[in-house]
């Protein structure tokens, strides 16, 4: 029984070359997936704090500011139009990079390109939003239960979301990069960075556009519906 020779600061570039682009395409799927439930999980202690704290209501200050005094401040709430306007974005940006997802998967690059980058730029007007919205609230993050778990659940979503756009951003990056090249594959080792390299790390780098916008679609999906839920407890309920 033999086995490939292990990668090591000799090893020639024969050994780590041309690996089967379909191995590092499942782990971006798988990892997408695990990003996934590892948000989850985040996400359910800031669901746990909103009901555990309003069920307790120590003090009758779930949903009430009161000073030194005793003497009512008043009751906070995040404004459901602002709320609505960032969760709106969140949702169609995630909508546009799904749809662009079915365009690539359809050869149509030019259009996945253009969806990508309005889902993009529609993703940073709801940062955007976001953050005018804390300046527009009438409480702070000590104003309370309710106050505490609001500006602490939208935030942790701010930076989840930010990290998203990011990760849709180097995506698509990499496409417009490589969108000229006729052959379908850049020169040997270009993609990797290093121009010594006499063939590519991964064979067929560009094929693994489209393993990571998968990974980035079930994501960005999944984090948006996060949003809506955000959005039905924090704002409605």
């Amino acid at each position: 029984m033999s086995s490939a020779p292990l990668a090591n600061h000799g090893t020639g570039y024969e050994v780590v070359e041309q690996e089967p682009p379909e191995v590092l395409g499942r782990n971006l799927v798988s990892a997408g997936q695990l990003l996934a439930g590892a948000t989850s999980f985040f996400f359910v202690s800031f669901l746990f704090a909103y009901f555990y704290l309003r069920s307790l209501n120590s003090n009758g200050q779930w949903d009430t500011v009161v000073s030194d005094s005793g003497k009512i401040l008043g009751h906070p709430k995040a404004s459901i139009g602002w709320g609505t306007a960032v969760v709106a974005c969140y949702v169609v940006s995630a909508l546009l990079v799904r749809l662009g997802l079915a365009d690539h998967r359809a050869m149509r690059r030019t259009l996945w390109r253009q969806k990508g980058a309005a889902a993009l730029a529609i993703g940073v007007v709801g940062l955007v939003l976001q953050v005018v919205a804390w300046t527009q609230e009438s409480f702070g993050p000590t104003g309370g239960g309710y106050a505490s778990v609001y500006f602490g659940w939208t935030a942790f979503l701010f930076l989840f979301v930010l990290g998203t756009l990011l990760w849709l951003e180097m995506t698509l990056a990499t496409s417009l990069r490589y969108r000229k090249i006729a052959s379908g594959a850049p020169e040997p080792g270009e993609a990797a960075g290093d121009r010594y390299r006499s063939a590519h790390d991964i064979r067929d780098p560009l094929s693994l556009v489209r393993a990571e916008l998968v990974a980035l679609s079930f994501y960005w999906t999944f984090l948006a519906g996060i949003a809506v839920l955000t959005w039905i407890i924090l704002y409605l309920i």
